[in-house]
């Protein structure tokens, strides 16, 4: 799957994404869009996947509209050491997510 990581999720976490296509909103040149601009070109560019871990964003945007998975790690930080703890629970679960949908992983 093509993943982009959110502004707010630190690089690092590329590494623990094996097999997929990671690619961070630095790597794309898109600091600083608002998160409807990001998800517009996100959508444009064929991700399937968008991690964040913006807890408002479910709210802020209409993800039913987009083709696009929104993955939220509920996480305190956006240290390296609290977000690969994330992981395991989100490689299990992505084959059952869905596009237009918001997903919380919680730990």
């Amino acid at each position: 799957m093509k993943i982009l990581l959110d502004e707010c999720v630190t690089k690092k976490l590329r590494s623990f994404l094996v097999g997929h296509d990671v690619f961070t909103v630095t790597q794309m040149k898109w600091n600083g869009f608002r998160n409807g601009n990001l998800m517009a070109r996100a959508v444009a560019e064929s991700f399937d996947v968008v991690i964040t871990i913006d807890k408002n964003l479910r709210f802020q945007q209409n993800i039913q509209k987009k083709d696009l998975i929104v993955v939220v790690f509920d996480s305190p930080s956006s240290k390296i050491e609290e977000l690969q703890k994330f992981i395991p629970q989100f490689l299990n679960q992505l084959p059952s997510f869905e596009k237009k949908n918001v997903y919380i992983i919680t730990i």
